[in-house]
């Protein structure tokens, strides 16, 4: 992966969820659509990640 990217299944396991509820939350409008690397596969930041863990935390 990109350096300082993390793939889908990264950040699921660092949320403790599932990809799929990645992509709900993306679908939804929950969170910001992820970039996409150049075979489309998504894509996400640190701040991505930190930007999940506060709807987490938002919503728990």
């Amino acid at each position: 992966m990109f350096e300082g990217r993390m793939s889908i299944t990264e950040i699921a396991e660092k949320l403790g969820v599932t990809t799929k509820t990645i992509t709900r939350w993306e679908k939804s409008g929950k969170i910001k659509p992820a970039k996409r690397d150049w075979k489309g596969w998504r894509v996400y930041s640190s701040d991505d990640l930190e930007a999940m863990k506060s709807l987490i935390e938002a919503v728990y």
